[in-house]
């Protein structure tokens, strides 16, 4: 079958961008990935089956790995929970290809959204341990151990292969059945969504709040359209870089800011919650005090959370849903408001208005039910073998409008 794999260093896109071509372009030129015959999974036990991708799409971890977009990664304590080589791709909606003996449940040719994580059941660990008794799978104990070798989800362990393929091994805790009014350009919102979900649900704003989303990706939209949806009476902020992701952004019901200059965006962050200003000699001024109450951070840079930290209340929360690279940044106002500073990984079993099953479950109960409605969100498709263009789509957004961005294997 077709895959894109990671891992192995290819010959240089030809012809080698200019060194003068942006940073990211020439990282795209160079990275260890190409797309390769390699031989069709086989289900990974006999509760395992094998899945053929209808829609894949590119999140964002995949987007900085594949563009080797760290500055410091060398230094990522996340390295030692990754095996190579890799086919990536976890965001996947797709048909059931085959069946292990011991599936039960569904059926070939059923549609399902793929739950990614390579938690205790699929290791075939036994027994649970705790966090996935509890249902988070995000924080299993057991990401190196089993029947695979080591990696926290679809597409970065070597044995369980990703949705940047024809098929994809996946065991049946690892697949939520898609009901049949549900199209495959929505049902592949699903990781993301669930995402935002167990980062808000767990961390909610307060009735009659006000809420700052950080970010207007896949995730910043998905974090504006739940706050909207379940939290009605609360106020949205949403910090928005481009043209395509702001126009998203308002129709969804936010408030839309743009980033720069970060001192416009603080005093007009202030204004719009009421915060106090206050200006040091230096830098940016802070809210003091200020009325936002949290943050729900979907970029995770120096440069967000100075933002953040300024314009949030007291004891007031910013959660982290995205990671980006670090070198320095002013955290004073973190200790001096008692702030409460949250990190968020991924999803599991989530609580949605006293009802307990897993967040993409709930975002395609919640999407066909109406409530919920991410439609312009994904903004290109492209063909396995346009995989380049998939990526430049991504580096080129101020200019394509790309918000989410996915393989198309129909």
């Amino acid at each position: 079958m077709k895959a894109l794999v990671f891992g192995e260093f290819p010959d240089p896109m030809a012809p080698r961008p200019p060194d003068e071509a942006p940073h990211l372009v020439r990282q795209l030129a160079s990275t260890p990935m190409s797309l390769q015959d390699i031989p069709e999974p086989k289900p990974l036990g006999p509760d395992w089956a094998v899945i053929r991708p209808r829609l894949t799409g590119i999140c964002g971890s995949d987007t900085k790995q594949v563009l080797m977009d760290y500055e410091h990664g060398e230094d990522s304590p996340m390295t030692a929970f990754i095996s190579f080589p890799q086919v990536l791709g976890h965001e996947v909606v797709a048909t059931i290809e085959e069946l292990g003996p011991e599936v039960d449940g569904f059926e070939p040719g059923q549609r399902v959204v793929l739950n990614p994580w390579l938690s205790c059941a699929p290791r075939g660990v036994t027994p649970l341990c705790p966090a996935c008794q509890a249902g988070d799978w995000s924080l299993c104990w057991s990401f190196f151990d089993g029947r695979l070798e080591r990696g926290i989800h679809t597409g970065n362990s070597s044995d369980a292969t990703g949705g940047f393929a024809e098929l994809v091994p996946a065991h049946q805790q690892m697949m939520i059945p898609v009901p049949d009014g549900i199209a495959d350009e929505v049902a592949v919102l699903g990781d993301p969504f669930a995402v935002c979900l167990h980062a808000i649900t767990r961390n909610p704003p307060p009735p009659g709040g006000k809420a700052l989303v950080y970010g207007a990706g896949a995730l910043g939209t998905c974090a504006t359209a739940i706050l909207r949806a379940l939290y009605p009476s609360v106020d949205v902020a949403t910090v928005a870089a481009w043209d395509a992701q702001a126009m998203l952004a308002k129709r969804l019901g936010a408030t839309v800011f743009l980033p720069e200059p970060r001192e416009e965006l603080v005093e007009r962050l202030a204004d719009w919650s009421g915060g106090v200003l206050r200006r040091p000699w230096g830098g940016l001024p802070l809210c003091y005090p200020g009325f936002i109450d949290v943050a729900y951070d979907t970029i995770g840079a120096p440069a967000t959370f100075e933002v953040e930290m300024r314009v949030l209340k007291a004891r007031g929360t910013m959660v982290q849903l995205g990671l980006y690279t670090w070198s320095r940044g002013e955290f004073s106002p973190l200790y001096f408001k008692e702030l409460r500073w949250v990190g968020s990984n991924a999803f599991g079993i989530e609580e949605v208005e006293g009802v307990r099953k897993h967040g993409i479950t709930h975002y395609l109960d919640l999407a066909a039910s109406g409530r919920i409605d991410l439609t312009g969100m994904l903004t290109h498709t492209f063909a396995l073998d346009d995989w380049r263009d998939a990526w430049m789509t991504l580096i080129e957004q101020e200019t394509t409008g790309a918000i989410k961005v996915a393989f198309d294997f129909r």
